[in-house]
């Protein structure tokens, strides 16, 4: 009988957990997402009834001139043009040149390896604002100030140390097998990695597609020092000085642009969610 009560007890118990779990879990994550969601409600109120609203999530009446003045008067449309051309240059540059490295690195032993290894780790403390003075005279000398490929150059410099050691561990546990058969059908060096094993790397791919995007597409300093003299190649983190004055600040517009600025960083994670998980799953497996 106590033995029965006891397991009736744990039935009971087991019941409970998993509900209250979840219930935990939607209001913590409610309460952290809650400043986003609020940002987006002010993007469609007046100023008077986002000052007067309080914590209310809901606009009396939805209105569109908010997005209309940040696109058009705010000149986002340019800025968003310009963020796009220079965070899909960045992406498409880095994954490019990190998956080579990773892949050379993992794949072979060659001379000094450790050595070049300890110095791109290295560069992990090297803070942003120590090397701009000589990013800013190198794309000086070659003559690309006030152009979006000193934005691009810039932010696509670096050590870049974590997506090498990902794409290092990754291709480094793969079977010799591959290559091997990749050999016996004549492929080179190029051919092996670029047909064989590069698209056994999704995951990092993708995990690295959605990081660099983010960093690149929020970046503020890089473009700031860049552009300062050519407000037209502003980007949209940068872009948003257009809502501050000496006097006032247009909250509801900086908040409908905000929710431009956010909606591609929500639309690429939302794409490519399944394969990030998989990619920070194995590099934390490895």
């Amino acid at each position: 009988m106590i033995a029965r009560k006891e397991s009736f007890a744990t039935a009971l118990v087991r019941r409970l957990h998993m509900p209250l779990t979840h219930i935990v879990l939607i209001t913590l994550g409610f309460i952290w997402m809650y400043p986003f969601l609020w940002m987006v409600s002010a993007a469609f109120k007046t100023t008077a009834e986002m000052f007067s609203g309080g914590l209310n999530l809901i606009p009396k009446e939805i209105i569109f001139d908010n997005f209309v003045r940040a696109w058009e008067v705010a000149k986002f449309r340019v800025y968003f043009f310009n963020t796009v051309t220079v965070t899909v240059s960045v992406v498409a540059m880095v994954l490019a040149w990190t998956s080579m490295t990773g892949y050379a690195c993992g794949r072979y032993d060659f001379p000094g390896r450790k050595f070049f290894m300890g110095a791109i780790v290295a560069t992990l403390f090297l803070p942003t604002g120590y090397t701009i003075i000589p990013v800013f005279e190198m794309m000086k000398r070659l003559k690309l100030l006030d152009t979006l490929w000193a934005v691009i150059l810039g932010e696509a410099g670096g050590g870049h140390v974590l997506f090498i050691l990902l794409f290092s561990g990754f291709f480094q546990a793969l079977p010799n097998d591959l290559e091997d058969a990749a050999r016996i059908d004549g492929a080179g060096f190029v051919r092996t990695f670029w047909s064989v094993m590069l698209p056994l790397a999704k995951p990092i791919l993708a995990t690295a597609t959605i990081m660099q995007f983010m960093w690149t597409w929020n970046s503020f300093f890089m473009p700031l020092v860049f552009t300062l003299s050519k407000p037209q190649l502003r980007t949209l983190g940068v872009g948003m000085y257009a809502f501050v004055t000496d006097h006032t600040t247009d909250w509801t517009g900086m908040a409908a642009a905000a929710t431009i600025s956010l909606t591609p960083i929500i639309t690429v994670f939302l794409l490519l969610q399944r394969f990030f998980v998989e990619g920070v799953a194995g590099a934390i497996k490895g």
